[in-house]
């Protein structure tokens, strides 16, 4: 495979997922490339009977996780529902690439997002020139699922258009996509199944239809229930990220990573983490993955303009880009948090200098 930025998980993953795969005796859905248990445990983590370490891919409660696989073993569909942040795309690949060892079949949703990337489109020129055909015919990710026995995968589901998800509707029911410029159709083989994402900060946007949620098992992904809980994931994700962008693994620093998380914890939740004072929250969410952001990034600067030791100068502006969406109310929030909060931690002084020469 030649050098990328970002391989895919099927990719990058590829040893643990053989090793699994070659002693896994347990029983496997039609078409998996893994039984259920497997799958649970490359997702997340343990150990290949034959002793190859398997990394864990997703911190968090094994039973929602063994919730969804349960799910796609079914002739229902997934659909991940949570606030920005919570790892539903993360997941989701990894699923993809470890049911079916194949996580690109993928359809992105946003409010431009045509019936054609669900269903199926047309090479015109061919069309013109003989008219519909097989071959005149460009299948949408889903439809390649479907001819394979995949998994498809499709990110942001409330952003597309309602009359756009309706075409979902017969594909998840009948798990037949009729052709009718063909007079055909397309049924799927066994296997075939649908993992979708939704922000739940987007209800309203494109509510779903009664008829689509029914063809949805869902699984509500929370955020970290603690503070060691997202300090781990964002260690995890801060080492991985920190590989593919060659950035050497001694900028990592725990106890930054933890200021990170607590500040970004006590804005979310509007109350200190020993609960004695009060605060207000910002506009944004504040979740696991801009925690994931600013630290990468502070490593970044500590690695290219300082030592390599991440300190609260690399971090502040990161924290001030974060918490600061709106540049009026939120500059707001902010200020107070500083004064009475980060400026009453003695240990936090750098913190608190470092910040307030940006406000």
């Amino acid at each position: 495979m030649t050098d990328v930025l970002r391989a895919h998980a099927e990719q990058q993953h590829a040893d643990e997922l053989t090793a699994l795969a070659k002693s896994d005796d347990r029983p496997r859905p039609p078409h998996w490339k893994l039984s259920p248990w497997a799958v649970a445990t490359y997702v997340l983590g343990g150990e290949a009977p034959d002793g190859t370490p398997i990394t864990p891919k997703y911190l968090g409660s094994r039973r929602l996780v063994e919730v969804a696989i349960a799910t796609l073993a079914t002739d229902r569909a997934l659909l991940l529902l949570g606030v920005p942040g919570t790892a539903k795309t993360w997941l989701s690949e990894h699923l993809a690439a470890a049911i079916s060892g194949d996580s690109t079949q993928l359809v992105q949703g946003t409010s431009g997002t045509a019936e054609e990337s669900i269903r199926y489109g047309w090479n015109y020129a061919r069309l013109l020139a003989e008219g519909p055909s097989p071959k005149a015919m460009v299948a949408s990710p889903v439809l390649r699922a479907m001819e394979t026995g995949g998994i498809a995968r499709i990110e942001e589901l409330t952003r597309i258009p309602s009359d756009v998800q309706d075409a979902l509707i017969t594909i998840l029911s009948e798990k037949t996509l009729p052709i009718p410029e063909l007079d055909s159709e397309v049924q799927a083989r066994p296997g075939f199944n649908v993992i979708a994402t939704a922000n739940d900060r987007d209800r309203g946007v494109n509510d779903l239809s009664a008829a689509l949620k029914r063809r949805f098992n869902v699984v509500v992904l929370p955020l970290p229930g603690d503070t060691e809980s997202e300090v781990a994931i964002v260690r995890l994700r801060v080492r991985q990220l920190g590989e593919s962008l060659r950035l050497p693994a001694a900028a990592e620093d725990v106890d930054e990573i933890r200021r990170v998380v607590t500040v970004f914890r006590e804005l979310r939740d509007g109350v200190t983490g020993d609960g004695r004072t009060k605060i207000k929250s910002p506009s944004g969410s504040l979740s696991t993955a801009e925690a994931i952001s600013v630290v990468t990034n502070g490593i970044a600067l500590a690695t290219h303009f300082g030592d390599g030791v991440v300190r609260a100068d690399d971090v502040a502006a990161g924290l001030h880009g974060a918490v600061v969406k709106d540049p009026v109310q939120d500059r707001i929030v902010w200020q107070e948090y500083l004064e009475t909060v980060v400026r009453e931690r003695k240990p936090w002084s750098d913190l608190y200098r470092a910040c307030r020469e940006l406000v």
